[in-house]
């Protein structure tokens, strides 16, 4: 396995839309299994391909207490949402060391393939709804800072384009 590079916001690579995934082979099963190996090593919940240059619909999460079993959406698609919305600090692996809350919808149903090509549908709640919600913005090319005030927004591009300078 391979640890991918994971870009950096304001990266434009980050505000790619990314391609439906055709089929699901051995080349997609690789790329899922580098992108876990990743998100595990960045000590991270989620990932999406679009974090690592890849601009197709794959995400990993991990939500689990243990943090040893993560989960495939291949072409994942939010099919229905809750009215209600509940605030979650949020933070990012192309965002690093900055958290804010952000209000999502508190349960959503997706549908996806698996790492199989399987199709299933799975209802979310807690932090894998949050989660999966944040990584499908990913693959929209949208990232979660896009959801703060412009003040923000540019108060983090800012500070993390120093980050960058100084490294």
């Amino acid at each position: 396995m391979t640890i991918l590079s994971i870009l950096k916001f304001p990266d434009p690579r980050l505000h790619t839309v990314a391609k439906p995934v055709a089929v699901v082979d051995e080349r997609v099963r690789t790329i899922v299994r580098d992108m876990a190996q990743t998100m595990y090593e960045a000590n991270g919940v989620g990932l999406a391909a679009t974090q690592v240059d890849i601009h197709e619909r794959i995400v990993v999460v991990d939500a689990s207490e243990a943090r040893t079993s993560y989960q495939v959406f291949i072409n994942p698609e939010i099919i229905a949402q809750s009215m209600e919305k509940k605030e979650w600090e949020e933070g990012c692996l192309s965002v690093p060391e900055v958290y804010d809350i952000v209000a999502r919808p508190d349960r959503i149903r997706v549908r996806a393939l698996n790492e199989h090509g399987e199709a299933f549908e799975l209802d979310c709640d807690e932090l894998l709804a949050v989660c999966l919600q944040h990584e499908i913005d990913h693959l929209n090319g949208k990232v979660f800072v896009q959801h703060l005030s412009s003040l923000k927004q540019n108060r983090i591009k800012t500070k993390l384009k120093k980050q960058q300078a100084q490294s």
